[in-house]
Formats: structure tokens, sequence, C-alpha cells
């Protein structure tokens, strides 16, 4: 079975596979070297695993072996689990010898389970699959084992009976063999002489073979000769056209490129025509009004009405301040689009990005703190001092830490304004080295994100905070410097606990 093995793998084929492993895992069980059954066994289920339904119809076969080993092994529940699948799968593909012995299989499990009914129905199963299979040793088998079960259960009268049936039918099977193997003595006897005879005929036309071996190895020569001539030309031709057949593919790609850059540089022109355009229609807006009201003043001036003069005034002043505040938005989304667009000048250089961190953590605190005098919040690092130096832009890795702090400041004040109890906002950056690449989170204790616009948060435009507050640049910006370190940026988060984004980069 080790030689049948050795060729099945040069040939690769993986019926015999299965077959060679199914059957050394028998021989196993028979010399009861139970692992080594277990491991074979298991090999041949998983050669069946890989074949079609066709090829696998001695894979209930496979299974009774699995069953036989762990019933010798004591364990009862694994063998019987394995007896009713290859009751199953000796079913399906109609294997009646297989399904015999999963039976028998089934029947000895429950006796030493102590089932005596269902021991005896199997029993009777194996019986009436044998009479199935039309040979003498499965009946005698069948016989056997209802003895064992009929004597299990102190049936004495069951027990000789089908004792008495099992030892004729053996008798008859060993008498068979004996004359098999007579007839089989003097068949050898004979075929000794016969090939004597073959072997000085043999001698004789030696010659003549050595000669027609000659001519017939000169015909092949040529034959094969004129085989590699023609498949060159073949592979010549087929040559040319893979080199056709590539540079359309790489044609058809570039074309396929270019299409999608054309879409995504109309998406995002849409998205800047969108967004702009709303504050320029403030602009627009106010700037008539405006000259309306300066026209309606100077009547008013005319007639000496100085005190409805001063009220238009008023009104004027009020418009441009909304004009310069709609005109410092769109200002803002114009400068956003710049820096989203531009590639950065940096260039890499060793970089403590503990240090790199903890600075602009302080640096966004300090910031907001000299805005808005009520904002409070805990900071916490968690710094891996083990990371040293790793090599970035500094400059734009910290453009990213600093967008994701504030947006954790903004986060955590937003929820504590909401007057949620016991509230204390805090917002926690660390980093961490594993294996090739290093972590930096932040993370705050806010709101969370819903899950409705997880997946929206990185495209240019969209941001979650009221109008005037936020272009929605800043996260998309941050996601293409770091894509651009060759790193990821990820999201994190749990709705009403918090968000932890984490930038990855490699080392």
């Amino acid at each position: 079975y080790f030689t049948a093995i050795s060729l099945a793998e040069s040939v690769q084929d993986t019926v015999l596979l299965a077959l060679a492993n199914m059957n050394l895992g028998n021989v196993y069980l028979g010399l009861n070297k139970l692992d080594s059954a277990l491991i074979f066994a298991q090999s041949a289920l998983d050669f069946f695993s890989k074949l079609s339904f066709e090829g696998r119809k001695y894979q209930g076969l496979t299974l009774t072996i699995v069953g036989g080993i762990y019933r010798a092994k004591g364990n009862f529940n694994q063998g019987m689990d394995a007896a009713l699948k290859a009751v199953k799968a000796n079913t399906e593909h109609n294997n009646i010898s297989g399904l015999e012995e999963s039976y028998a299989l089934l029947s000895s499990l429950y006796v030493i389970l102590n089932k005596p009914d269902s021991s005896l129905l199997y029993a009777r199963k194996a019986q009436e699959t044998a009479k199935d299979v039309g040979q003498p040793r499965y009946m005698a088998s069948a016989y056997g084992l209802l003895s064992y079960v009929y004597f299990n259960q102190r049936n004495s009268d069951s027990t000789l009976k089908y004792l008495q049936l099992y030892s004729a039918l053996n008798d008859s099977l060993h008498n068979v063999e004996k004359k098999n193997l007579l007839a089989y003595q003097n068949i050898g006897f004979e075929e000794q002489i016969r090939l004597q005879k073959l072997e000085e005929e043999k001698i004789q036309t030696q010659t003549k073979n050595r000669t027609y071996a000659m001519l017939a190895g000169l015909v092949v020569f040529l034959a094969i000769g004129l085989i590699l001539y023609h498949n060159n030309r073949q592979k010549q031709k087929a040559n040319k056209v893979l080199k056709t057949t590539l540079t359309n593919l790489k044609s058809t790609q570039a074309q396929l490129i270019q299409s999608e850059k054309m879409a995504s540089l109309g998406e995002l022109t849409a998205g800047i025509a969108h967004e702009i355009q709303n504050p320029l229609n403030f602009v627009n807006n106010f700037s008539e009004v405006s000259n309306e009201l300066i026209v309606e003043m100077n009547d008013v001036f005319n007639k000496g009405d100085i005190e409805e003069a001063k009220a238009i005034a008023n009104d004027i002043r009020q418009n441009l301040e909304k004009i310069n505040y709609h005109g410092k938005k769109a200002d803002a989304i114009v400068k956003g689009m710049l820096q989203h667009s531009r590639s950065s000048s940096g260039t890499k250089e060793p970089t403590n990005i503990n240090a790199l961190a903890d600075e602009y953590l302080r640096l966004a605190y300090h910031g907001l703190r000299a805005k808005d005098k009520s904002f409070n919040v805990t900071l916490r690092t968690d710094f891996d001092d083990s990371i040293g130096n790793i090599n970035i832009i500094p400059q734009d890795i910290g453009r990213v830490i600093v967008n994701l702090i504030t947006n954790a400041f903004y986060a955590v004040d937003e929820k504590k304004k909401s007057g949620v109890d016991a509230y204390e906002p805090t917002v926690t950056v660390g980093t961490k080295k594993i294996q090739n690449q290093v972590e930096v989170s932040v993370s705050d204790n806010g709101s969370g994100i819903p899950d409705a616009i997880r997946e929206k948060i990185f495209q240019p435009f969209f941001t979650t905070k009221p109008t005037g507050q936020g272009t929605g640049l800043g996260l998309s910006l941050a996601y293409d410097i770091v894509k651009a370190h060759g790193g990821e940026l990820k999201l994190e988060t749990q709705e009403g606990k918090g968000t932890n984004f984490i930038i990855q980069i490699p080392t």
C-alpha cells in the first residue's frame, strides 16, 4: 500500500491515494496500531472529500473503519457518529457490502452501550443486507454477529441457532478455500512447464526483436523531431497572439483607468460646485438686497428722514456681515480642496512618533482652550517606548493627528453639552508597535458614530458638524495622507460609547 501511495502521488491519482490510505488504515486497525490507523483513515477521508460524488463510493467504508478504530480505542460516542455517517454514505452510493459492514459496526456499538433493542435491529439489517450482497462470507459474518447479540441478551436458543449457522457456513467457506488452493498448486506446476517453453522461444526471437527495436527507435526519433518542429512553430504563433493580446489588454486597462479617473473627477467637481454654491447664493442674495437698501436709503435721505436712514444702514451692515461670513466659508472650502489635492513636497525623515503625537495633542488642546475657556477634557496618553524613530513626513502625519484629536474634542464637548449625568470627557492618544507596523490611536468617550453614516465619513464634504463648523474635508485629507504613507486609517466606534481612529503606518 505504501508503494501504491508513492505511485499514486507520482501520477496525481486522488482516487488511488484515497483507496490506499483507506486500506492502510484497515491494516493498522488489524495490527491494533490505532493511532496510525486513525491517521491513514482520516487522510483517506480528506482525499475522498476532493472527489466527485461518483469517486466517493468507498467513503462510507472508510467511515466504518474510523468507527472501528474509535470502538477499539473505547471512544464509543465518536465511533457511533462515524458509523451513522457510514450508513448514510453507503446508502447514498448504493454500496451494499459497505452498508452491511456499517450496520454490523452499529450493532456491536449498541451491544457495548447496553442498548439491546438497537443492537438487534441493526444486526437484522446487516443480515438482510448480506443476503442482497450474495456472498457467503457476508452471510457468515451476519450469523456470527446475531449469535453475539443474542448471547449478550442471554437468549441461549437464538445464540445456538445462529452460532450453528455461522459454523456450517464458515466450514463450507474453508473447504472451498482448500479446494481452490489445491487447484491453484496444480495450475502453478503446469504454468512452470509452460514458462520454460516460452523462455526457449524467447531466446530464439531476441535477435529479431533487437533489430526491430533499432528500427522502431529510428522511426520514433524521426517522429519526435517532427513533433518538436511542429510544436516550435505553434509556440511562435501562440507567442505572437499572446503579445497582441497583452498589448490590447494594456490599452483597455489604460482606457478603464482614464474612465475611472474622469468619473471620479466628475463626482469631485459636482461636490465642489454643490458645496460652494450655497455660500455663493447667500453672497449674491444679500448683495442684491443691499443694493436695493442703498437705493431706498438715498430716497429716505432726500426726504430728510434720518432715523429711517439709520435703520436701513443697520440692515445693510447686517447683510455685509452675512456676506463676509459666507465668503469666508467659501474660502475655507477652496483652501481645504487645495490641501486635499496638493501633493506633499515634504520628504520622509526619522521621527519620534510618540513625541510628535504628544506635541500635537497639547497644541490642539491649548488652541481650543484659547478659543473657548469653558472647554475642558481629561487627556490621557499610552505610548509604546519601544517604537523609536520611524520614517514619515512629520508635517503631514501631524496634520492627520491634529484633525483626529480636534474631532475627538468636538465629540466629547457635544456630549457634555447634551447634559449626560456624571460624564467626564476623555480623549486618549496611544501608540503601539505590532510586527512591521506602528499604530497611532486617537479615542474618545463621546457619542460614537451611527451605523448609517460610518461608510461616508471619509468622503469629501461629508461632515456631521453644523453649518459653518466644518468643511467635511478633514477626514478625507487625513485618509489620503495615511494612504500616501502606505498605511491605513481605520475606524472603531460604538454608538453612545465612543470612537477610536487608528492610524497604521508600515515601519
